[in-house]
């Protein structure tokens, strides 16, 4: 709502940059904080995290491209700004580097994976703040009294009650944080944090879908993120339910 929050000369402060760069500083602390506890190697979860922002990145802007790609056309240079980037694209593809990285350190991939889930859900739950200072997935026209209306220069259509989407899915991403840390407080078998990341976000995302007005792609009845939605959730479960993986031991170092 309040994208630009501090102009000093040629150096503006923008909202949703803050929340992306704090959502990052939170994430990481936490990680390290609970990897020490379990004696994890710090500098596999510094180097994860860079993973996880760089590849995060790059996969939103990929997958942002292809569900519009005809507005990709015809203003390509606009994948070079804030705007215009989807949550599971950036999902998607820290995880492929996460393993990969993992592989070749011969690091137990699930044992970072569980550790660095909550961490990720607190980091979204900042981006979504972000998203409501700047405006973007934004929510159906509402006339009850939670509605927020937009000012001009914003993303979100000014001049008209909107549902707040963005605060909604800050505080289920938050709250989504606080459930997988107090989850992984027993001992888990490896994957399980993880496995319930997936699980409640999908399913959390999904529900989001249904309040928000913003183009976001379709494939048949539904947004592009609850098509994802579904393979996300298939894939939690799986890892979720098996009793056959082994238990957690000793960490990655």
């Amino acid at each position: 709502m309040y994208n630009n929050l501090l102009t000093i000369g040629p150096i503006t402060i923008h909202g949703y940059g803050l929340m992306i760069a704090i959502g990052i500083i939170c994430a990481l602390l936490i990680a390290m904080y609970r990897g020490k506890k379990r004696n994890m190697d710090t500098d596999a979860i510094i180097t994860l995290c860079i993973f996880a922002v760089v590849f995060g990145f790059l996969g939103g802007k990929l997958l942002y491209v292809i569900q519009d790609f005809q507005n990709f056309l015809s203003n390509p240079l606009e994948i070079l700004s804030g705007s215009g980037f989807v949550v599971y694209g950036g999902i998607i593809l820290a995880v492929i580097a996460a393993i990969l990285y993992c592989h070749k350190k011969k690091y137990s991939f699930m044992q970072y994976f569980d550790l660095f889930m909550p961490s990720v859900a607190v980091a979204q739950g900042f981006g979504r703040i972000g998203c409501f200072l700047a405006g973007c997935c934004y929510g159906a026209p509402t006339t009850c009294a939670i509605g927020v209306v937009f000012p001009a220069g914003s993303l979100a259509p000014s001049g008209v009650s909107l549902l707040p989407t963005q605060l909604f899915s800050a505080a289920g991403d938050f709250l989504l944080a606080l459930v997988l840390i107090l989850y992984a407080r027993k001992d888990r078998r490896d994957g399980r944090v993880g496995a319930l990341y997936l699980i409640l976000y999908g399913i959390g995302r999904s529900i989001i879908e249904i309040f928000r007005a913003d183009f976001r792609g379709t494939v048949g009845i539904l947004s592009t993120s609850q098509f994802i939605s579904i393979f996300i959730v298939i894939a939690g479960l799986a890892l979720f339910l098996p009793k056959a993986l082994p238990s957690r031991k000793a960490s990655g170092s």
